[in-house]
């Protein structure tokens, strides 16, 4: 017997918390965060000095934080800095805390 598929209506702050819980579901993005959290900004490099991991490693985690909002890259040819993205930091721990509540 077959099932049917059901489309399931979800809440923007439901999408917007399941991908915020994806991007931080790895404990090393978790430590990067957390990291950022307590600098005003870093790059690859400085991150790659922390954490044993091959910078395209490292890079990989970044554009999953970054995707996800949580971060965000500015250029400073040729490296890019990263820093809390401060707007949506705030968004994410207001959803979690919701969530949690």
């Amino acid at each position: 017997m077959k099932k049917s598929v059901e489309h399931i209506l979800y809440s923007e702050d439901t999408l917007a918390l399941a991908k915020l819980a994806k991007a931080m579901a790895h404990p090393t993005r978790i430590a990067i965060l957390k990291h950022l959290e307590k600098q005003s900004s870093c790059f690859t490099g400085d991150l790659t000095a922390i954490f044993p991991l091959a910078q395209s490693t490292v890079s990989q985690h970044l554009k999953e934080l970054k995707n996800a909002g949580l971060i965000k890259g500015e250029l400073e040819s040729p490296k890019i800095k990263y820093c809390i993205h401060q707007e949506n930091w705030k968004i994410a721990k207001s959803l979690f805390q919701h969530f949690f509540d």
